[in-house]
């Protein structure tokens, strides 16, 4: 859900915040109050289009920042194959505004506008002005269905999915074969090359680990062995050393523990000192004579990672890496050499391939055909409760030109609005509050099963009122059982159904105009319910009746 919008020098904006709830959030205002300038910032956040004219103040830097909190599995699987982590389910998106341009962030780090709108269009859909209109893009279509169809269609799409996968396999690797002899002899050629370098390389496995190890060995040996050398002097090698020492220590205390408890301790002591010091010895000894080694060895090791080196600088980063190429080279230069039968091969393959995904597609066809009729049929009856009184509804199919991983389906929702007009697609007939109602009846049908958990409704309420305002509302409390939704409107109606409502106000300070918003408690709720009601003059039964509609509403609820 959206919990969080802050917009800084925006319009009449000079700083709001706004923190949003679950349900149904209404915001209400006075004509210019900057409603639309409050779902303008959220479409900027959203990688909407920017003009440096929407900046209140040029000196300074726009900014929108929107924190969502993610709950659904589904959407933090979408958001981590766009390589989005959640931070404890928390995500935001924000856009800062300096001169000409702009600067996205999704987690604070930037990204691409195309990248913003992607992940927006997980978390949130706007329904208003046709820029923003999901309806109004065919490819939506499909997705509504499959989302209505959901279980009834998902394994099947898997199984499309995964026979798409091998033909394309096939068919790149059918189109990538297509060489003529000249070509194929160059390329065989090229192989066999690649393969002698690698092959009479020798390699052996982790090779190249091992001499790695030696060479960090022997360019260190000298340092090192001074080093040990200078430890042994000390130890034992030298006139003076602790060795020694320590054997006259022992001496003298040989004779005190005949005749002392307390004496003959520290001789036993100081005897295991001496063996723990020939012992260490003769390891520092064997140690040192580990890093003893010739110029010629170390050339030789020094060359032979360089060969090696220079193999993988050409296929691949490690000789497991060099391994696999080779062998992946050996299979395609036996294909070559035998190229009339490898064509053969993966024509057939190719054609198995094929059959299978268009067995697969046309079964996934028959399925959305029949879930598209229960959806049409529904969608019909929300639109008639919605004041569509002689709407034609229908969803119409046709074929890709080419297999897809997802079917080889287009569909597309169709729309007569007046009796004896032709259907005729969305973005032809309908005006953004007709558009947004349908979106509606659609939501409402996908309540319970659409994964995008935050709608913004926008001109929703345009040329409606009464029954079919009341009919709006319902179906908008109804959503918000299972969604997050964010509604600005003009109608008491629809403003009273809210779960939390919002007044955005336009106040001159200073000689200057500001716009700001605040959340309303029960009492504000009711003032601002007569306000829109009442208009000019609020009396006291025009406050009576806000309350009534309120109670009323909690009822339906």
């Amino acid at each position: 859900m959206l919990h969080n919008i802050y917009v800084k020098n925006l319009a009449l904006i000079d700083e709001i915040e706004i923190e949003l709830k679950k349900g149904l959030n209404i915001l209400t205002g006075e004509t210019g109050a900057g409603k639309s300038i409050v779902l303008g910032s959220i479409n900027l956040a959203l990688g909407g289009r920017y003009s440096s004219d929407i900046l209140r103040s040029e000196d300074e830097d726009g900014y929108v920042e929107l924190t969502f909190f993610v709950e659904d599995s589904d959407q933090e699987e979408l958001l981590k194959a766009m390589d989005i982590a959640t931070d404890d389910g928390v995500v935001v998106l924000s856009r800062k505004m300096i001169g000409k341009r702009s600067v996205s962030k999704i987690n604070g780090e930037t990204v691409s506008n195309a990248q913003l709108k992607e992940a927006a269009g997980i978390l949130i859909d706007i329904h208003g002005q046709h820029e923003h209109q999901s309806l109004l893009y065919k490819k939506n279509h499909l997705s509504i269905l499959d989302a209505f169809a959901k279980d009834g269609v998902k394994s099947v799409k898997e199984r499309v999915a995964q026979a798409y996968g091998i033909y394309r396999r096939y068919k790149e690797e059918l189109e990538n074969a297509n060489l003529d002899e000249k070509e194929r002899d160059k390329e065989m050629s090229f192989l066999e090359f690649e393969i002698h370098e690698i092959q009479s390389a020798n390699l052996k496995e982790n090779e190249d680990e091992i001499l790695e190890e030696q060479y960090r060995r022997m360019v260190n040996g000298k340092k090192i062995t001074g080093n040990l050398e200078e430890a042994y002097a000390y130890t034992a090698r030298d006139n003076a050393n602790a060795s020694d020492y320590l054997s006259r220590a022992i001496h003298c205390l040989q004779d005190a523990a005949r005749y002392d408890e307390k004496a003959n301790e520290l001789y036993e002591q100081l005897s295991e000192v001496d063996s723990l010091l020939n012992d260490f010895n003769r390891e520092l000894s064997a140690y040192s004579e580990s890093f003893e080694f010739s110029e010629e060895e170390f050339y030789e090791v020094e060359n032979r990672l360089n060969e090696i080196n220079r193999l993988k600088s050409k296929y691949g980063n490690s000789i497991a890496d060099m391994f696999a190429y080779c062998e992946e080279k050996e299979e395609t230069l036996r294909k070559l050499q035998d190229y009339d039968s490898y064509i053969e091969e993966l024509q057939s393959n190719l054609r198995k391939a094929e059959a299978q995904l268009k067995d697969a597609s046309d079964v996934l066809s028959e399925l959305r055909k029949t879930a598209a009729q229960e959806l049409v049929s529904q969608i019909i009856a929300g639109l008639l409760d919605l004041n569509f009184l002689d709407v034609k509804f229908e969803m119409v199919f046709a074929k890709t030109e080419h297999y897809t991983a997802n079917g080889t389906d287009e569909a597309e929702f169709m729309i007569s609005m007046n009796p004896g007009e032709p259907v005729r697609a969305l973005g032809d007939v309908a005006s953004g509050g007709e558009l947004s109602r349908i979106m509606l009846a659609i939501k409402t049908v996908l309540a319970e099963k659409d994964r995008i958990e935050t709608l913004i409704f926008d001109e929703i309420d345009v040329g409606i009122s009464g029954r079919t305002a009341q009919k709006v509302s319902e179906k908008m409390a109804y959503i918000a059982k299972n969604h997050q939704v964010i509604c600005i409107t003009h109608l008491a109606q629809i403003a009273a159904m809210a779960d939390a409502h919002y007044a955005i106000e336009k106040t001159v300070t200073d000689g200057k105009t500001r716009t700001s918003i605040s959340l309303l408690n029960a009492d504000q709720e009711i003032d601002e319910l007569a306000r829109i009601l009442g208009g000019v003059e609020i009396t006291e039964s025009v406050k009576q009746s806000a309350a009534e509609m309120k109670e009323l509403a909690k009822r339906t609820k």
